[in-house]
């Protein structure tokens, strides 16, 4: 019995080991589709760590594109079928494309009387850029942001933005990165060129002003 206990822990680290390893996005779940176990490519797909996604519902971070498929498979399931089941998906990847795809479930268990749980597998099938934000998304910007913007384009150095805004020179950076992120700026002389073209900042005025917001 000990000899067979300890093959079993073996093969089962085997088995852990393959699946971590799989480049394929792999996870089981229980019959309600909570995440009992992820790999890494599971995980870099919904943008975490394996261990963050368990206990997570797999059709919230994959929603369904037919509602019905879903039905169909949880009435199957109830009956303690044993096909294969396919859902296509789609789901936002980490840097905000939309992603889509399918997922396939295959029941798994020791024995036919046993509740099964889920093997769940991904197959990407492609992604569509994310749409850029509407200008006057893109425009929105808090004072502090208007004026650290308002300072860069009269010349002022990071150090005299912290100074005048009240904030670290870090501070100053924290919010110049998230500009140029949301603007797609390489560096601060486009940052300035965005502002102005979104109206964040008023041509023809110097120094350099954002308008009055109400």
């Amino acid at each position: 019995m000990d000899q067979a206990r300890q093959e079993a822990v073996t093969w089962r680290n085997r088995a852990l080991l393959l699946f971590d390893r799989v480049a394929m996005p792999v996870a089981v779940c229980d019959v309600y589709g909570a995440v009992l176990l992820a790999n890494p490519a599971m995980a870099a797909e919904c943008g975490t760590t394996p261990g963050r996604l368990r206990g997570r519902d797999v059709l919230d971070l994959f929603s369904p594109r037919e509602a019905t498929q879903v039905e169909r498979i949880a009435q199957a399931l109830r009956l303690r079928h044993r096909s294969r089941y396919q859902v296509s998906v789609c789901w936002e990847a980490p840097g905000g494309a939309e992603r889509y795809g399918e997922l396939t479930a295959d029941p798994v268990s020791d024995t036919v009387e046993d509740t099964p749980a889920l093997l769940v597998m991904l197959r990407v099938e492609g992604e569509r850029a994310p749409s850029p934000a509407p200008p006057a998304e893109q425009a929105r910007v808090t004072p502090t942001e208007a004026r650290i913007l308002a300072l860069l384009a009269a010349g002022a150095t990071t150090a005299r933005a912290a100074r005048e805004t009240g904030l670290t020179a870090d501070g100053v950076t924290y919010h110049l990165r998230r500009l140029s992120s949301r603007w797609h700026a390489a560096n601060r002389t486009q940052l300035v060129a965005r502002a102005y073209a979104l109206g964040v900042l008023t041509p023809g005025v110097s120094p350099p002003e954002a308008p009055a917001t109400e």
